[in-house]
């Protein structure tokens, strides 16, 4: 293939802003702020199951102190029935006094009892509550850092973008004037090689594979007209000669 030396001096030109555009899409996909997110995302999911569980115990709290209370009602109207008819004179046989006796005790025992559960059920909710105010304002701290780090990351988006938007434009422009079998041997070249398709010749090394030249190849190249298309027998990307070459 032959192409005019400028034109393969401007093939290095495409191949600098590419090797740009591989930097800029390696930034963007390395920004510290991705890792930072996934962990506090991590962090943020785990104290909202957390949070939940919280939220679920207190609930339950909840319910079973209302149970217990309206069982300590109960007990309660009860007993103050029972008190009412001892206290009226109603009941005058001595047996059924004794009973009702009786059963108003129990029932004494008995609201004592329900109203230590209460007060144990009423514990519990309260260090539920507890735990779900800690873990609601430990979710929204980590929440703040998500969005504080969402937003950096987002700001380095946009420079990031910006200037591959500027770029891409830049390599149009340069590569619209290399010739289109050129361009197409190069592109070719340089999805095959890892994103280097052409490389300057720079003190008899290829500075694309950074090997020096054998003897060999030099005189081939140092014989080669100059709009001949050399390549690297190396690494076969396309060689460019200039004044550096030292041929």
């Amino acid at each position: 293939m032959n192409a005019a030396p400028a034109d393969q001096i401007r093939l290095l030109d495409v191949q600098s802003l590419d090797v740009r555009l591989q930097q800029l899409a390696h930034k963007r996909k390395s920004l510290p702020e991705h890792a930072e997110i996934e962990s506090l995302n991590r962090d943020l999911t785990q104290l909202r199951d957390l949070l939940v569980a919280a939220q679920t115990e207190e609930s339950d709290c909840a319910r079973e102190q209302t149970k217990a209370e309206q069982d300590v009602d109960q007990v309660r109207k009860r007993a103050a029935r029972d008190q009412q008819r001892l206290d009226s004179g109603a009941v005058t046989s001595p047996k059924d006094l004794a009973n009702l006796q009786h059963e108003i005790a129990s029932l004494a025992k008995r609201q004592g009892d329900l109203e230590d559960v209460v007060l144990e059920v009423m514990e519990r909710r309260e260090s539920a509550q507890e735990r779900v105010a800690e873990l609601t304002e430990r979710v929204a701290s980590v929440q703040a850092k998500v969005d504080d780090a969402t937003a950096r990351r987002d700001a380095a988006f946009e420079e990031i973008d910006g200037e591959v938007a500027s770029v891409t434009k830049e390599r149009e422009v340069v590569a619209a004037a290399v010739p289109a079998d050129l361009l197409k041997l190069y592109d070719k070249l340089r999805e095959q090689q890892g994103g280097i398709g052409a490389a300057k010749l720079y003190q008899r090394t290829c500075q694309g594979c950074r090997q020096e030249l054998a003897i060999t190849e030099l005189n081939e190249i140092r014989v080669a007209a100059p709009d001949t298309v050399v390549r690297c027998e190396n690494c076969r990307r396309i060689l460019v000669r200039t004044a550096e070459s030292g041929l």
